[in-house]
């Protein structure tokens, strides 16, 4: 399968990518289950970066990855919806500058992440995500 070249956000969706706080993640195993989960994310260079547990959705990811992320914003008056569906490939890093690179990111959005719930190479992975397609909607 080809890889596809990756891809630019506008000024205003990266901009509300970057600043949303939980984004959903969606995964499929080699069964094709989809399994879809609330995480936090970072963003930087266009790539998103994500940490995790060594549970399903990275042995998903170890054997397929394709993934799919929705950040979104809910508002009672319809007409102020608005959402980004990221399409892309996966990276798992378990170790090394890319690891801190990532888990720094993190810590720095989310300051509350070193204590409560801190990555180490020895029991987490940071997923980088990077894009091939992007889909918006409200910022017109």
């Amino acid at each position: 399968m080809a890889r596809r070249k990756a891809v630019r956000f506008t000024k205003k969706v990266e901009a509300f990518v970057r600043l949303e706080r939980v984004c959903r993640v969606a995964t499929s195993g080699a069964a094709g289950m989809p399994h879809v989960v609330p995480v936090c994310h970072a963003m930087s260079g266009g790539k998103l970066y994500i940490g995790s547990g060594k549970g399903r959705k990275v042995k998903n990811l170890a054997k397929n990855p394709q993934i799919t992320v929705v950040v979104d914003a809910y508002s009672e008056a319809w007409g102020l919806l608005r959402g980004v569906m990221i399409q892309g490939r996966a990276k798992l890093v378990s170790g090394g500058p890319g690891f801190r690179r990532g888990r720094d990111r993190l810590y720095r959005k989310y300051p509350q992440y070193a204590g409560d719930a801190a990555l180490s190479p020895s029991d987490s992975v940071i997923i980088e995500v990077t894009p091939t397609r992007v889909f918006s909607w409200g910022f017109e």
